[in-house]
């Protein structure tokens, strides 16, 4: 017996083309995940509120140890593991694309049913994290000489006026970057096609390549709306985020439906949900 998605399937062998999209598309998908969101906002801004006490805890965590100059890092973090917190609403856009009733079980099946391969693609992105945290550290002991931050009060004049800091800055920022942009590359539509389509990690990040390899600039223009969403989240004591987290994840459905969901092979019934066919 086989089961598959009723959106369709994707071979593990086989890239599917993305489509070609213009350098404007990805305000469309901020529209349209706006829209989602106030389609179902007590579960969009559930999603959101969760999401802004999780980095709430965290750094009041930070703070109480003295460890403010690690929240870049800490947000950072948040950027990275964002895409797997959204697993339910990126089902919640399907069904409302879809046209099909929204069940909090639903989304607990969706979330569960690529749960192995979530698990193998969240391990990968959480490894690319520890390795900027490491680097992060590692260039802190090349221009400062230690690995212990100094107080809040020190380190930011430390940073900004001193020719040590100022290097550690710049080509923390660049290394910084470069990481950011290829875990934005892995994960821009991955997970979206792990949780619409029976696929593995290892396809689903090749497929997220093409799709930003092939459309560099607008995908760059949207990697730049989320830095900015997620900074305005961060930066108005972490309210924003209500918003910010639940808008992104709606949009990056979009997204990938946009660049994705017409190349896909189509399923054999078209019936909602998991559906299952003898071979």
């Amino acid at each position: 017996m086989t089961i598959a998605r009723a959106t369709g399937t994707i071979a593990t062998d086989a890239i599917p083309q993305p489509r070609l999209i213009p350098f404007e598309a990805p305000w469309s998908w901020l529209a349209a995940g706006w829209r989602d969101l106030w389609r179902i906002p007590v579960l969009s801004l559930g999603y959101g509120s969760a999401f802004a006490i999780a980095a709430a805890v965290l750094a009041a965590t930070l703070a109480a140890r003295d460890l403010q100059a690690l929240f870049p890092v800490l947000a950072g973090g948040f950027l990275i593991v964002g895409p797997l917190a959204a697993v339910g609403l990126y089902e919640a856009s399907r069904c409302l694309a879809s046209g099909e009733p929204i069940h909090p079980m639903g989304i607990v099946r969706a979330s569960l049913a690529a749960r192995g391969q979530l698990m193998f693609f969240g391990a990968l992105l959480m490894l690319a994290y520890l390795l900027w945290v490491r680097i992060a550290f590692l260039l802190l002991a090349l221009f400062l000489g230690t690995t212990t931050l100094p107080p809040p009060v020190q380190f930011m004049p430390l940073l900004l006026f001193t020719p040590a800091g100022l290097g550690l800055l710049s080509v923390g920022s660049i290394i910084g970057g470069g990481i950011a942009a290829l875990i934005f590359a892995v994960s821009a539509v991955s997970v979206p096609l792990l949780v619409a389509h029976r696929t593995d990690a290892i396809t689903a990040a090749r497929a997220s390549l093409a799709a930003v390899a092939s459309n560099p600039k607008p995908m760059a223009l949207w990697a730049a709306l989320i830095a900015a969403l997620m900074a305005v989240g961060f930066a108005t004591l972490l309210i924003g985020l209500v918003f910010a987290f639940p808008l992104i994840a709606h949009a990056t459905w979009h997204a990938y439906e946009d660049i994705y969901a017409a190349q896909v092979t189509p399923a054999v019934e078209n019936k909602p949900g998991i559906s299952a066919h003898e071979p």
